[in-house]
């Protein structure tokens, strides 16, 4: 039995950690690193380069003319901006619709054939001439000053990547998937410790730019894109820096269950992810780097959410040996905590489905349907039958 309440407390420490336990660390390195290291960050407001807004998109013909006016009308020099769209594969007239826009030097390059969007990342990168690109999604707005702000974090050479925030916007606030929003403000706060301790583990591929020149081409079958450029940038030597200003914003998923379908494909792609970033599990030769990427994504794409279930067979053969009715027995406690956190989700699920909003319960279904996914995201990402092009989930209105 002692040895059943080891490997207990070992996966709970596990989960813990994934989740809350490593953004309490990092929120006291970050304070001691404040102590140790004054230096302001090098950050030049008059650097203006000549950047590059790329869009590769697919049938976006109803977020087009918006997205192009949006970028228009950034708080940055006009003839500093390019913005270059690539639309292969796409037959809703989106590549047509581009060109209307050609006397504002918006440029559109188009084949039949769909590539997926990394093959369209890694064609369209030839026709970059700047030295910074910004990657956008075509469904997404961007916050005016989100140029600038990405680019005077270009002005310290150390840094190879940026990467904005992703900002959820929903109507309702009440939709269970506008739990999404929590979990990006969540994750906002550890990007932006992250970033003040060493370097952002990823970029958010609704808004992230690097320096061009860093730019490697990526494997055809990669499933996320700008996790897998972002790092190896970061692999190069160079960090990757975050500013919560610089966003793009969508609307939630239309419900949970359209969150669940994009978050098994994320969750496939970190799996693919860890095998071909397996150098950057070297913590001797990547240092800090390697400890946060292990903390902040590994674990949560791996062992944490094996974990759980784990977690919840030791805990009932642990109540059962000291009898479920003795209530003064921390391990019958949890084991009951469990069962009520499970009806919790369990119930948030039903009661979504028939459109009734009660909010306590989205956080405990929301974090339910995120571990859920990774489960069918290894799943599938083992049996190979993930493909490239997303399937686009359906976002609230």
């Amino acid at each position: 039995m002692l040895s059943l309440k080891i490997a207990f407390w070992i996966l709970v420490f596990v989960v813990f950690y994934a989740y809350l336990g490593y953004g309490i660390l990092l929120f006291f390195l970050v304070r001691i690193k404040r102590l140790i290291c004054r230096k302001p960050t090098l950050v030049n407001a008059d650097y203006e380069p000549e950047v590059t807004l790329f869009v590769a998109a697919y049938n976006e013909k109803d977020y087009v003319e918006a997205k192009i006016r949006n970028s228009l009308e950034m708080d940055y020099p006009g003839d500093k901006i390019k913005q270059l769209w690539v639309t292969d594969g796409s037959d809703d007239g989106t590549p047509e619709l581009i060109r209307k826009f050609a006397k504002d030097g918006i440029e559109v390059y188009h084949e039949a054939a769909r590539g997926g969007k990394i093959g369209a990342m890694n064609r369209g990168m030839q026709f970059v001439k700047s030295p910074i690109v910004i990657f956008s999604d075509g469904n997404t707005m961007l916050g005016k000053e989100s140029v600038r702000r990405i680019v005077n974090l270009f002005s310290n050479p150390k840094v190879g990547c940026v990467s904005g925030e992703k900002r959820i916007y929903d109507k309702s606030k009440d939709n269970a998937a506008g739990t999404e929003g929590i979990y990006w403000k969540y994750e906002s706060k550890l990007k932006k410790w992250d970033a003040e301790l060493y370097s952002v583990v990823g970029a958010a591929g609704e808004l992230f730019a690097i320096r061009t020149a860093l730019f490697q081409k990526v494997e055809k079958d990669t499933l996320l894109d700008d996790f897998i450029i972002s790092l190896r940038v970061a692999m190069q030597g160079y960090t990757i820096q975050y500013d919560p200003e610089a966003y793009a914003i969508e609307t939630s998923s239309a419900n949970v269950k359209e969150e669940l379908k994009r978050k098994v494909r994320i969750a496939a792609g970190g799996i693919q992810s860890i095998i071909r970033l397996s150098a950057l599990l070297n913590v001797f030769k990547y240092g800090t780097l390697s400890f946060q990427y292990i903390s902040h994504r590994v674990l949560r794409w791996t062992l944490a959410p094996i974990a759980l279930p784990l977690i919840f067979l030791l805990n009932a053969i642990i109540a059962f040996y000291h009898g479920f009715t003795t209530f003064t027995q921390i391990y019958v406690l949890l084991f009951y905590g469990q069962i009520l956190f499970y009806i919790m989700a369990l119930l948030g699920w039903y009661l979504e489905n028939r459109a009734i909003k009660v909010k306590v319960l989205f956080v405990p279904y929301y974090f339910f349907i995120m571990n859920l996914a990774v489960l069918f995201g290894i799943k599938r990402y083992l049996k190979g039958s993930q493909s490239v092009n997303w399937e686009r989930a359906k976002r609230g209105t």
